[in-house]
């Protein structure tokens, strides 16, 4: 009997020890979006950092390619991700329960953590359409992006500013990767894709037999956009340095644009918020190196386009760094 009471304290002793070191290792995800574009990338970066102190933090981050900002956020407050990259524009939007979380309401769980690289929203279109402005869209076939991305929304903001319905348009609505595609088959004439830039995409798409130009989106349309978008800034594409095959005969496209930002949700825990942004901003050198969009970044410009309140393990890191005095004060709480 004594002998049978000594097996099972071992065998409870042995569990207890395995639980526990399987308790030190946790395991996040990270969700981006289409494995072309930066938000694939950029998470692909932010989890390599983290992994590599894997001995300090006991943290193995995982990088999950997604349909984009909106399907992140919800993934986020849902549980089903840790982390999510979404536009600047979204993260307002659930915040403030507009657009697709109309009817769900303001999304009060929601963490700002930090911001990436700005994201342009950028018109791209054959020369045989003869669309050289937003306004030349009417009658064309036009990809608008896939439901569930942040792109979506930005073309009908776009189109509205300008006084264009989707009734004046033939709207398609594929993902990204699949635009470039439909424009060399001839199949669309235009499509629209917020995204950092160089990309991958819009490579193909100006490589292509048929001959391709990005499009301007400025003017007093766009003026009266930003009044009323406070997301929204004016961006400007380096056409002829990323994109030489181009047709546009300008070095640079003006258009206007968001930011990428890594939201998490109010109940992620603060050790592991705090490690994240730890390893990214202590080395920021390293991670601007990791892709052109990101030779931007500052510690200060990683802090812009919030709304979303900071998360508390965030903040932690920021108060420790002295970068708290670069946050608005109404997302500190």
């Amino acid at each position: 009997m004594k002998k049978g009471k000594i097996l099972l304290i071992a065998a409870l002793f042995l569990v207890s020890i395995v639980s526990l070191s399987y308790g030190k290792r946790i395991f996040v995800t990270i969700g981006t979006g289409g494995v072309t574009g930066v938000y694939y990338p950029a998470g692909g970066a932010i989890s390599k950092m983290v992994n590599k102190k894997y001995k300090e933090y006991g943290i193995k981050m995982t990088v999950e390619s997604t349909g984009g900002s909106v399907y992140n956020i919800n993934a986020v407050l849902s549980g089903d991700l840790d982390f999510g990259i979404c536009q600047s524009d979204r993260q307002y939007e659930a915040w403030y329960g507009l657009a697709e979380w109309k009817n769900k309401g303001p999304q009060k769980n929601l963490r700002s953590v930090f911001s990436l690289h700005p994201e342009s929203i950028t018109l791209v279109a054959s020369v045989k359409s003869g669309i050289k402005s937003v306004a030349d869209l009417k009658g064309k076939r036009v990809n608008l992006g896939n439901p569930g991305s942040g792109q979506l929304q930005n073309s009908k903001d776009i189109l509205k500013a300008f006084g264009i319905s989707l009734k004046d348009i033939t709207p398609e609505y594929v993902k990204a990767v699949e635009a470039p595609g439909l424009l060399q088959d001839g199949r669309i004439d235009a499509f629209f894709y917020t995204v950092g830039h160089p990309n991958g995409n819009i490579k193909e798409a100006t490589s292509g037999r048929i001959k391709v130009r990005i499009v301007p989106i400025s003017g007093p349309a766009v003026d009266k956009l930003l009044k009323s978008h406070p997301y929204y800034a004016k961006a400007e594409i380096p056409v002829k340095e990323f994109y030489p095959m181009a047709a546009n005969t300008q070095k640079d496209v003006w258009t206007v644009g968001v930011k990428a930002t890594v939201v998490t949700s109010k109940k992620e825990p603060a050790n592991i918020v705090y490690a994240i942004t730890k390893e990214v901003f202590e080395n920021i050198n390293t991670f601007k190196k990791l892709h052109p969009a990101f030779e931007v970044l500052t510690k200060k410009n990683m802090l812009e386009g919030l709304t979303a309140p900071i998360h508390r393990g965030a903040l932690k890191y920021y108060k420790e760094s002295g970068l708290i005095k670069y946050i608005p004060k109404k997302l500190i709480k």
